[in-house]
């Protein structure tokens, strides 16, 4: 679930402040990387394929982490 990214402006901040807040609002909520996924459709088969080696590279990284931390305990 998405929320809205959204800033509250006092009087007194200037808009570069407030602009940049809202860019980094925006970021965190993900909203830009969801509209560059949506901008085409994709197939059900390359959403799988890209769901999957996601779930590979997280894979990865796990294991890579793992065997840092055994090869430095030794």
């Amino acid at each position: 679930m998405f929320f809205m990214p959204g800033i509250r402006v006092d009087s007194e901040d200037a808009f570069e402040i407030a602009l940049k807040r809202f860019r980094k609002q925006v970021e965190r909520a993900g909203v830009i990387s969801e509209c560059r996924r949506r901008e085409a459709y994709e197939k059900p088969s390359i959403a799988k394929k890209r769901k999957e080696a996601a779930a590979r590279k997280r894979l990865m990284k796990r294991l890579r982490r793992i065997h840092r931390r055994e090869a430095r305990e030794f």
